[in-house]
C-alpha cells in the first residue's frame, strides 16, 4: 500500500536493534483511553535523521592559488553548512595519494595528501565542525590500496610479513606459444582490461579490479583486516565520526581452493560487440558480492561498535558503498543471525533507476522498493547524485531540482546531497583535452570518452561570480569551471528572493518537524505524471509533498489524499511555480505544471 500506519496500543511499540546496534531509535506510546494524547518521544540518534553532504574536496574551495581545492578551503567555508542545515559532511579521500583515481588510490593511509593540507589542517577542520556542530566522516577505501604504497613495494618484494597482503597468483602458459604468460583468470578490469598485472620483480601477477594503480588487498589474510581496523581507529582517535566505505562490493573474490588452486573464469556474458578486454564482456560472478565480504563489513561495525563502548562519546558510523541488487545491498544492514553491518548502505536507486524519462509511478515503485525490503528497524537513506554519476539536474531535468530535493528532504531516514545540489549545480562540459578521469581514459578515446567520464560531475563549487566561480586564483584549475557559473552560483542565490538554495533551506528547516523525524509516510501516484508522498504524526501537523515529475502539466485531486484538508497552506515551493510559501489551497482539484512540486501543511487530523 505504500504506507505505514501506527496502530492504537497500550504498550510501547519499540523500533530499532539497541544499543550495539547501534540504533536508539524512538519509543512511541498509545493510550486507548485517550486518543488525542500525543506521543511519548525518544530523541533518534544523530545519524538517523541528518542531512548528510558529500564533498569533493578537490573541487570544493581553494586557498592557496594552485588550482586544487584543500582542507582549509573547506574549513573557511564550514559556515555554509550551518546555513544549508547540514548536519553532517563526508570527504572523499583526503590521503597521500599519487592522485592516479584522485584519492581512490592511496598510498598511506595515515597522512593527510600534501595538496590538501596537513595533519594540523585536518585537526582544523574537525575542531571548527564540531564545534558549529556539523559531524565530519571520512572516506575509507579498504580494497585496495596504490602500488606505490609501502605494503605494495614490500610484498612485490615478498616481505615475509607483506608478502600475501594482495592478491597475487601465477599466469598460465599460452597454450599456443610457450614463451607467452597468459593472466591467471579472463576477470576484467572496472576500468576495462584485464584486472591481472604482470609484475616482473615477483613474477606473478596482481589483481586490480579498478586502475592498474589500485592492487587488490588481500581479505582472507588476518593481518590485512587488522591493519584495516588499526587505520579507522587511527582517524577515530583524532575525532571523526565515522566513515563512507568504498567499493564493497569488490572486497573478496573466488577463493583458488575451492576452484582446484587456481582463480576460476567468470562466464560469459554474450553480450554482442564487446571484446574480451572490455567491461561487460564476462559476467563477475566470481569478483563481485561475494557472500563472504559480510562478514569483513559485520566485523567491522563490531569493531566500531566496541569503539564507541570504550571511548564515549556520539555514535561512531560506518556507511557502505556498493550498487548491488536489492537483496545484496540490504546484507550490508545485518543479517537473520543478528549480526549488524553498516548503519545503512547508501541507497542509489534514484541514481541507477530513474531518470528523465521515468513517470511517476516509476518513482513510487523505487521508493517503495528501499522501504519495503529494508529490515524494519533499519534506517533508509536517499541519494539523488555523487562524484561518480552525472549531476542531478543533467540527469533528469532542471525544472525537477526542487523537487528532487524536496522528496530527499522529506521522505523517512537520511537525506545525503552531493556538493552543489543545493544551487542546483549541473554538469560541466570537459573537453578531451581536460579530461583527467582515468577511467575516461582507459576506456574512451576523444570521441567516446563521455560516455564514461566522471568529471563532468566534479567541476568546482560555484560560490559567486567572480574569477574561477570563487574556487580559486589560479590561472587554470584542476577542472575547468561550468560555463553557466556567472548566473547559477550561491551568492547570486542568496542574494534572490527565489532560488534553488532558498528552497533547499526550508526543505532542511522543515525536517526539524515531528512529523518528519518520527512520522508515518505514504506514496502513491496520481497518474504517470505526478505522485505524492505524506508524512503524518498524530497530534501533529501532516506534511504532503505534490510533484510533477512529467514534461506537461497536470490536475489533480487532493480527496485522494486521506490526510489533509482543504484549505491547506503551501509551506515549500519550487521556483519554477506560481504559487509561494504561504498560499493557501481552498480547491480539491488543482493544477502543477511541468516540474513542479510543492509541500503543502495541514492541522492534525482529529
Amino acid at each position: 500500500m505504500g504506507s505505514c500506519k501506527a496502530l492504537g496500543i497500550t504498550a510501547a511499540l519499540f523500533l530499532g536493534f539497541g544499543l550495539i546496534g547501534g540504533i536508539i531509535t524512538i519509543a512511541v506510546l498509545w493510550s486507548q483511553d485517550n486518543a488525542v494524547d500525543p506521543p511519548i518521544i525518544i530523541p533518534t540518534d544523530w545519524w538517523q535523521h541528518c542531512v548528510l553532504y558529500q564533498i569533493y574536496p578537490r573541487s570544493f574551495k581553494d586557498t592557496d592559488g594552485d588550482g586544487i581545492g584543500d582542507l582549509k578551503g573547506i574549513t573557511e567555508e564550514l559556515e555554509h553548512f550551518v546555513d544549508a542545515g547540514v548536519d553532517a559532511i563526508w570527504m572523499s579521500p583526503i590521503f597521500a595519494s599519487p592522485m592516479v583515481d584522485f584519492g581512490y588510490d592511496i598510498s598511506n593511509f595515515y597522512e593527510i595528501h600534501y595538496e590538501y593540507g596537513t595533519m594540523e589542517d585536518f585537526e582544523a577542520l574537525l575542531e571548527k565542525a564540531h564545534r558549529l556542530g556539523i559531524k565530519v566522516l571520512l572516506d575509507f577505501v579498504p580494497n585496495h590500496a596504490s602500488n606505490e604504497s609501502d605494503y605494495f613495494k614490500k610484498s612485490e618484494a615478498r616481505d615475509p610479513e607483506y608478502e600475501d597482503f594482495f592478491v597475487w597468483a601465477d599466469g598460465i602458459v599460452d597454450p599456443n606459444n610457450a614463451s607467452n604468460i597468459l593472466p591467471p583468470s579472463n576477470w576484467v578490469s572496472q576500468f576495462d582490461g584485464s584486472a591481472w598485472q604482470w609484475s616482473p620483480k615477483r613474477q606473478q601477477f596482481y589483481l586490480h579490479q579498478f586502475a592498474v594503480q589500485q592492487v587488490d588487498f588481500n581479505f582472507r589474510n588476518e593481518s590485512v583486516r587488522q591493519e584495516m581496523k588499526n587505520i579507522m581507529k587511527f582517524w577515530l582517535d583524532k575525532g571523526a565520526d565515522g566513515f563512507r566505505v568504498d567499493a564493497l562490493p569488490y572486497l573478496m573474490e573466488a577463493n583458488p581452493a575451492d576452484h582446484g588452486g587456481r582463480y576460476p573464469d567468470d562466464p560469459l556474458s554474450g553480450r554482442i560487440g564487446l571484446e574480451p578486454h572490455q567491461l561487460g564482456y564476462t559476467i563477475p560472478l566470481y569478483t563481485k558480492d561475494l557472500i563472504e565480504l559480510y562478514d569483513v563489513v559485520y566485523e567491522w561495525r563490531e569493531y566500531v561498535d566496541q569503539y564507541w563502548m570504550e571511548n564515549g562519546g556520539e555514535t561512531r558510523v560506518l556507511l557502505s558503498e556498493g550498487y548491488a541488487n536489492i537483496s545484496m545491498t540490504m546484507l550490508y544492514y545485518g543479517n537473520d543471525e543478528g549480526e549488524f553491518g553498516a548503519h545503512f548502505p547508501f541507497n542509489f536507486d534514484f541514481i541507477t533507476d530513474v531518470s528523465n524519462t521515468s513517470n511517476a509511478r516509476d518513482f513510487v515503485y523505487t521508493i517503495q522498493k528501499w522501504l519495503t525490503y529494508k529490515p524494519f528497524s533499519a534506517t533508509a537513506n536517499w541519494v539523488f547524485g555523487n562524484h561518480d554519476n552525472n549531476r542531478m539536474p543533467t540527469r533528469f531535468r532542471e525544472d525537477m531540482v526542487d523537487g528532487l530535493n524536496a522528496l530527499n528532504m522529506i521522505l523517512p531516514g537520511v537525506a545525503v546531497t552531493y556538493q552543489g545540489e543545493e544551487i542546483g549545480m549541473q554538469d560541466g562540459y570537459v573537453s578531451w583535452e581536460d579530461t583527467v578521469d582515468v577511467e575516461a581514459l582507459n576506456r574512451g578515446d576523444n570521441e567516446t570518452y563521455m560516455l564514461y567520464s566522471r568529471d563532468p560531475a566534479r567541476t568546482p563549487y560555484h560560490w559567486n561570480d567572480s574569477l574561477n566561480a570563487g574556487f580559486s586564483t589560479a590561472n587554470k584549475t584542476w577542472l575547468p569551471v561550468a560555463d553557466n557559473y556567472k548566473e547559477l552560483n550561491l551568492q547570486a542565490q542568496k542574494a534572490a528572493n527565489v532560488s534553488h538554495f532558498k528552497v533547499y533551506q526550508k526543505l532542511t528547516a522543515l525536517r526539524k518537524e515531528m512529523s518528519m523525524i518520527h512520522g508515518d509516510y505514504e506514496v502513491r501516484a496520481f497518474s504517470d505524471l505526478s505522485f505524492y508522498v505524506v508524512r503524518n504524526f498524530r497530534t501533529y501537523d501532516t506534511f504532503v509533498l505534490l510533484f510533477n515529475v512529467g514534461d506537461r502539466a497536470d490536475v489533480i485531486n487532493l480527496t485522494r489524499i486521506q490526510d489533509i484538508k482543504v484549505p491547506s497552506t503551501v509551506e515549500v515551493a519550487s521556483i519554477h511555480s506560481k504559487r509561494r510559501a504561504g498560499d493557501i489551497i481552498e480547491e480539491n482539484l488543482i493544477q502543477l505544471e511541468a516540474g513542479e512540486a510543492i509541500v503543502i501543511r495541514d492541522a492534525p487530523l482529529d
